[in-house]
C-alpha cells in the first residue's frame, strides 16, 4: 500500500499545481505559477485582464496587444515590484500613471509605439532600479526632466529608438546609474549633441559596448560615422556659436540699454533746458529790481 501512495504522491503535487495556477484568483486566460506572479504573455490580449489578484508582485503582460494602461490601473497594486509589459502596442503612458507605484522595481515598455517621454512620466519611482525603453521605433523625444526623481535606478535602456539628440541633464540626474544603452539611434553630429558627446565620454563605462557601438549623422552630408571618430575639437565651433536664446537675449539687451540711454539724454537735456530758462528769468528779475 505504501508504495501506491508514494507513486501517487508526484501526480497529487501535479495536479494541486495545475488546480493553482486555474484557481479562483487567477484571471481566466493567464497562468499563475505562484501566489504572487500573474503570467499574461502572449494571449492575444487587447486590453488589460480583470481579476488580477490585488496582491500580486509580478505581472507580465508581455506580446498582447495592449494599446494602453488607465491611469488609475496601479492604484490597487501597491505590492508590485515587477512589470512587463514589452512588444505590445503602447503609444502613450498618461503623466501619473506610474507614480502610485512606490515600490516597482522593474519596469519594461520595450518594443511598444512610445513617441515621447514626457516629464512626470514616472513620478518619482523611488525604488526603480530597471527601466527598459528600448526598441520603440517612433520614440523621438524624452523630456530633460523625463527621469526626475529615479534616484534609485541603476539600468536605462533607450536603445534602437527614433532619438537624434537627448539632453543631457536627463542623464546627468540619475545619481544610482550604472549602465545605459544608447545606440541603434539616429544621433545627429551637431551642437545639440556637443553636451551629450561630452557626457558620453566622460562616462563611457556606463555603456555596455562603449562608446564603439554608437553612431551620428554628419550634418554636411548625412555620413554616419563612429563615436571613436570624433573628439571635443570636433565641436569646437559649437562654443562660439550663441543659441537663439542668447541672441535674443543680447538683442533685448541692447535695445533696453538704448532706450535707458535716450532716456537718460531726454531727462538731462530738459533738466538744463529748464535751468537756463530759470536762471534767464532770475537775471531778467534782478535787471528790474535795479532799474
Amino acid at each position: 500500500m505504501l508504495p501506491c501512495v508514494c507513486w501517487l504522491q508526484p501526480i497529487l503535487i501535479l495536479l494541486s499545481s495545475v488546480l493553482w495556477t486555474r484557481g479562483e484568483n487567477c484571471p481566466a486566460t493567464c497562468m499563475c505559477p505562484d501566489p504572487h506572479t500573474v503570467d499574461c504573455s502572449g494571449r492575444g490580449l487587447t486590453r488589460l485582464p480583470n481579476e488580477i489578484p490585488l496582491d500580486v508582485r509580478r505581472l507580465l503582460l508581455a506580446d498582447n496587444w495592449i494599446p494602453r494602461i488607465p491611469s488609475d490601473f496601479l492604484v490597487l497594486y501597491s505590492d508590485l515590484v515587477y512589470l512587463d509589459l514589452r512588444n505590445n502596442s503602447l503609444s502613450l503612458i498618461e503623466p501619473g500613471t506610474l507614480s502610485t507605484s512606490s515600490r516597482l522595481v522593474f519596469l519594461d515598455l520595450g518594443s511598444n509605439n512610445l513617441t515621447e517621454i514626457p516629464k512626470g512620466t514616472f513620478g518619482e519611482s523611488r525604488s526603480l532600479i530597471k527601466l527598459r525603453l528600448g526598441n520603440n521605433p517612433y520614440l523621438s523625444m524624452v523630456s530633460e526632466d523625463a527621469f526626475l526623481g529615479l534616484t534609485s535606478l541603476r539600468e536605462l535602456e533607450l536603445e534602437r529608438n527614433a532619438l537624434s539628440t537627448l539632453k543631457v541633464g536627463a542623464l546627468s540626474q540619475l545619481p544610482s546609474l550604472r549602465a545605459v544603452r544608447l545606440e541603434g539611434n539616429p544621433w545627429v553630429c551637431n551642437c545639440n549633441f556637443a553636451s551629450l558627446f561630452a557626457w558620453l565620454m566622460e562616462n563611457s563605462h556606463k555603456l555596455p559596448n562603449g562608446v564603439e557601438g554608437m553612431e551620428c549623422s554628419l550634418p554636411m552630408d548625412g555620413r554616419r560615422v563612429s563615436l571613436t571618430q570624433l573628439s571635443q575639437d570636433s565641436f569646437r565651433e559649437c562654443q562660439a556659436n550663441l543659441t537663439l536664446t542668447d541672441l535674443l537675449i543680447i538683442i533685448f539687451s541692447g535695445i533696453s540699454v538704448s532706450v535707458v540711454a535716450i532716456m537718460t539724454s531726454f531727462f538731462l537735456a530738459s533738466t538744463v533746458h529748464c535751468f537756463q530758462r530759470w536762471s534767464k528769468g532770475t537775471k531778467g528779475d534782478e535787471e528790474e529790481s535795479e532799474e
